[in-house]
């Protein structure tokens, strides 16, 4: 298996492992949108930002996305911020969400961040178990204000 950062055609099976983590969704059910181009352009075009998967062949069986943020603290070094992790539905459970997470976190190391942080959905208390086996810790409560509405059924991502 190999993580590297995803190709422009791997975009649905990337939002497909988005769509629902509690199913398997056919990449080709999944609207690849011109916003959803955009964004995958501008990840590309960034170098402090990379959507990586993990590959074993042609099938994509996991993702997530790493943006390295600059800042004052830790003495000026990057913190790596992990977000979108997924793994196939029909994988879980042997190890690849491990896999994966160790060798983003590998990457950022390797990069020079000082520290990696990721968020979670509240309810996701089986993701909490998996996140704090790889060593991350609850150190902050997170806040968020939405801009816009997401919860919108009709989203171009939901097959």
């Amino acid at each position: 298996m190999i993580l590297r950062p995803a190709l422009r055609a791997e975009l649905p099976a990337v939002l497909a492992l988005l769509a629902d983590e509690d199913r398997v969704v056919d990449p080709g059910a999944v609207r690849v949108t011109e916003a959803y181009e955009r964004a995958f352009a501008d990840i590309q075009g960034d170098p402090r930002n990379e959507m990586l998967v993990l590959v074993d062949g042609d099938l994509v069986l996991g993702c997530l996305q790493a943006t390295y943020v600059p800042g004052l603290g830790k003495g000026g070094a990057e913190r790596a911020l992990i977000e979108a992790v997924r793994i196939r539905a029909d994988r879980r459970g042997g190890g690849l969400g491990r896999e994966l997470m160790e060798r983003a976190v590998a990457r950022a190391k390797e990069r020079g961040c000082a520290l990696v942080q990721l968020t979670s959905d509240k309810r996701r208390t089986d993701a909490h178990r998996f996140y704090a086996s790889l060593g991350f810790a609850r150190s902050h409560d997170g806040f968020k204000l939405a801009l816009q509405d997401l919860s919108d059924p009709d989203r171009p991502d939901r097959p």
